[in-house]
């Protein structure tokens, strides 16, 4: 556990610090972006069959251009690729893999808006069969984007481990694994697998979007895994050991980090609740370079579990709302990131938003220009903090 930090935001203003040589970044993303209704409409005649795979792809190529020269334009040094050619974050990717599918089963999940709407999705991966890579799943996605930056692009792919946690055991095919370490030594592998290539390519920033150790804070969340015969206390170490067995033996070069929140679908949360549960177990034991952590609200509890951070370990505060429109101020934004330098040494922290701004292509409740001007608010409040990216 690290001590309590002691350096001042106004000490540390008047003495900038040297930009990180490794991501992440003091400006950083998490990732997803508003996707252009021409985008939107092309993958819906993609469907109905009016236009072929490669006329779509064309189109995504149009789109992503024009989002990477949005992120340089604000100042962005990671820059993504909006995960335009993805519909959903998560369901995309694993199920790039042989032997899982996207289904309906019996296990809901609801989202809350902060209108006090409530809306439910029985959608969920599950595992068939053997989880095999047999091709590559988005090493593609991630060479069209480096070509298309002089900057640093950054790739982002789910952890496996929330396909896990909605279910637990009941999601994997006990025909096909009737030993759960088979069936972990498979994803590791084909994960491993696609991490290689992906490096291969030029990928030297990796993010792994996590969100089980967020949502397995929530009280209601807990209850829900300990009813699916998993100990949430167990998982937590189970699945850092996964995690730190996917980025196992990487090139120093190449930096890995982890985003966790607690849902985030047109502008809906899944749970709430502070980082305490897990924070020991996530911060000591999970071998990344940095953390995405959502702070954007009180539904994310205090600063107080970071005191766990080890010395070094970055912190990358998402303080910004992707679910929102308003946009914060500058004063409140320097204001929390002081209050969390309690806790992690200014120098380990960044600015971020609290999560993409779509993590589905429905988009969160927001506009392009909100979407802009929130980006190149962390750009400025970042530089006017740390006096560098």
């Amino acid at each position: 556990m690290s001590a309590p930090a002691s350096n001042s935001l106004a000490a540390m203003q008047h003495a900038p610090s040297a930009a990180p040589k490794r991501p992440p970044f003091r400006a950083d993303q998490v990732g997803s972006l508003l996707r252009p209704e021409y985008v939107k409409e092309a993958r819906e005649q993609r469907e109905r069959g009016e236009i072929t795979k490669e006329q779509l792809r064309a189109i995504e190529d149009r789109a992503i251009r024009e989002v990477v020269k949005l992120q340089e334009e604000v100042g962005l040094q990671a820059i993504t690729d909006g995960e335009f050619r993805r519909a959903f974050w998560h369901v995309d990717f694993l199920s790039g893999f042989d032997g899982i599918e996207w289904t309906h089963g019996d296990y809901a999940v609801s989202f809350k808006g902060a209108d006090g709407k409530v809306a439910s999705t029985s959608s969920m991966l599950v595992v068939k069969d053997k989880v095999r890579r047999t091709r590559p799943i988005m090493v593609d996605h991630f060479a069209f984007l480096k070509a298309a930056t002089t900057r640093t692009a950054k790739f982002c792919i789910p952890s496996p481990t929330y396909m896990h946690m909605r279910g637990g055991r009941k999601v994997v095919d006990k025909q096909a694994y009737p030993d759960m370490a088979e069936f972990w030594a498979d994803v590791v592998a084909a994960y491993r697998a696609e991490i290689a290539d992906l490096r291969a390519a030029g990928c030297s920033y990796l993010q792994l979007d996590d969100v089980s150790f967020a949502t397995m804070c929530d009280p209601k969340v807990r209850s829900q895994v300990t009813e699916d015969g998993e100990d949430p206390a167990s998982l937590a170490v189970l699945y850092t050991d996964i995690i730190n067995a996917i980025t196992k033996g990487r090139d120093p070069a190449h930096a890995v980090t982890m985003h966790t929140c607690r849902g985030n679908s047109m502008s809906m949360w899944m749970a709430e609740g502070g980082y305490d549960p897990v924070a020991e177990v996530l911060f000591n034991r999970a071998d990344v370079d940095g953390f995405f952590l959502e702070y954007d609200t009180e539904r994310a509890g205090g600063f107080e579990p970071l005191r766990f951070v080890p010395k070094g370990k970055k912190i990358v505060l998402g303080l910004v709302s992707s679910k929102t429109p308003e946009l914060e101020t500058k004063s409140d934004l320097k204001r929390r990131i002081e209050a969390a330098a309690k806790y992690v040494a200014l120098e380990d922290l960044c600015l971020s938003p609290q999560c993409g701004f779509a993590s589905s292509h429905h988009g969160n409740k927001i506009t392009d220009e909100i979407e802009r001007r929130k980006l190149a608010l962390v750009v400025e409040v970042a530089d006017e903090v740390w006096g560098g990216r």
